[in-house]
């Protein structure tokens, strides 16, 4: 094994340790019904002082893939706690992870894997419309821009049809702003 090797065999290992003990950590706080309220959301961020930036952007990530708690959630408290465009910058960098690994995933694990997560009958219903990939193209776009659509489900079953990773991204990247500014924006007003 050559030392590039070694070294890149170490730094998966780093992060796959990394990312099973934040989990942990997110699952005992949603057991401890940490992730109840946007109120006690709030306040777990918080105990992390200097590094409640980074915390919510993981959990937002985290929530994509695991939907342990809505992310308007985050969306709320990243704009309580660092202001509506602070909010914005983390949700929408934890969001657009969060999303590009639903796609990774379910291109990865397959349909059984999306299967498990999520409704038979709702993938089936999907699964036709998808079927017109230019159409659906701007249907993806369009549930991405939209505030309270189920678009973490799209972004797993988006993974499981041809559509390239690239095009993925560049939907997720122009389409996520405005859904995320609206609720940042929103929320800032709001709690005012």
């Amino acid at each position: 094994m050559s030392e590039d090797e070694r070294w890149s065999r170490v730094a998966v290992t780093f992060i796959f340790v990394v990312c099973i003990s934040f989990f942990s950590v997110m699952f005992k706080a949603y057991l401890n019904g940490r992730f109840d309220s946007i109120d006690t959301l709030r306040l777990y961020i918080q105990e992390f002082g200097y590094l409640a930036p980074v915390v919510l952007t993981l959990i937002q990530a985290m929530q994509v893939i695991v939907p342990i708690i809505p992310g308007f959630f985050g969306c709320a408290v990243g704009a309580i706690l660092f202001g509506s465009m602070g909010g914005f910058i983390i949700n929408y960098i934890g969001i657009c992870l969060g999303s590009l690994g639903a796609f990774m995933a379910a291109r990865k694990y397959g349909e059984d894997f999306v299967n498990s997560i999520f409704n038979k009958e709702k993938y089936i219903r999907w699964a036709n419309r998808a079927s017109d990939t230019k159409s659906y193209t701007w249907f993806l776009l369009f549930t991405m821009i939209m505030p309270l659509f189920p678009d973490d489900f799209f972004c797993f079953f988006t993974g499981l049809g041809k559509m390239s990773f690239k095009k993925f991204a560049l939907i997720i990247f122009l389409g996520k702003p405005w859904c995320i500014l609206a609720y940042s924006y929103g929320f800032a007003f709001l709690l005012q």
